[in-house]
């Protein structure tokens, strides 16, 4: 707890037994207050791994329900557990748990709703691996939503983010895609509830065991990120009326 506020760890798992052990060994449990872990129907252990770490909350989908399906359960999961912040964490160790303090802290502080970690801030990405073309991927669509978008963010698409319960009381997370691009509608929705969005410098690993997605899935990744921000230009000039924009 920090401020009085509930903060809750939500780890969206997927085939993570050989990174799970390392990555809560490292969140800080004097300060937060619940972990949440959903397997997305994982072919490995991380569904018995889980029960014999100290987890609040597990949950195992019957099927794979993707990314995005998972981050739904999370979400809604940590509201029903009285949250106030919601972190997500990826289980796959890409993102340290270190800096959940510093991300709590700026939500409970009233400063800002929502926090991503960014890898693009501090030259995180290319120190921690990050293949050249999933970098230049990275600033390109960037530079492309922030255009759409009128915003100044250094990527939108860190998987390492935090939010205040009002903001998922907010957002009609639930309309949104199952897949990857569920991230990217988050954001989207994020501004076009008038919230805005801090950023600080994460550093990040690549390796073996770490999730990704390869160039076909990002591809189509990125084809429904340049689609978002598309539609929500459009839904600010009031050309459209996107579903995901909708009150929950």
């Amino acid at each position: 707890m920090i401020h009085q506020q509930k903060v809750v760890v939500v780890l969206p798992a997927y085939n993570a037994e050989k990174t799970l052990k390392q990555t809560i060994s490292e969140i800080p449990m004097d300060l937060v207050d619940a972990l949440v872990l959903v397997d997305d129907a994982s072919t490995d252990k991380t569904f018995q791994l889980a029960h014999s770490m100290s987890i609040t909350k597990i949950i195992r989908h019957d099927f794979n329900k993707g990314y995005g399906g998972n981050q739904k359960t999370c979400y809604d999961t940590a509201l029903a557990l009285g949250a106030d912040i919601v972190i997500m964490l990826h289980p796959d160790y890409q993102y340290t748990p270190k800096l959940i303090p510093a991300m709590s802290e700026i939500i409970a502080s009233g400063l800002y709703h929502v926090v991503i970690g960014s890898r693009i801030l501090g030259r995180g990405a290319i120190k921690g691996g990050m293949p050249r073309y999933k970098y230049l991927f990275n600033r390109l669509l960037t530079l492309i939503q922030n255009l759409l978008m009128n915003q100044k963010l250094s990527e939108y698409h860190s998987g390492y983010r935090a939010f205040s319960r009002t903001v998922l009381e907010t957002i009609n997370y639930s309309a949104n895609s199952d897949d990857f691009v569920f991230d990217n509608q988050m954001l989207s929705q994020v501004f076009y509830a008038g919230f805005e969005i801090a950023e600080i410098t994460c550093p990040t690993k690549y390796f073996k065991e770490a999730s990704s997605i390869n160039f076909s899935r990002s591809f189509k990744y990125g084809l429904g990120v340049l689609q978002t921000s598309l539609f929500y230009f459009l839904q600010k000039l009031g050309i459209l009326h996107c579903k995901i924009y909708s009150k929950r």
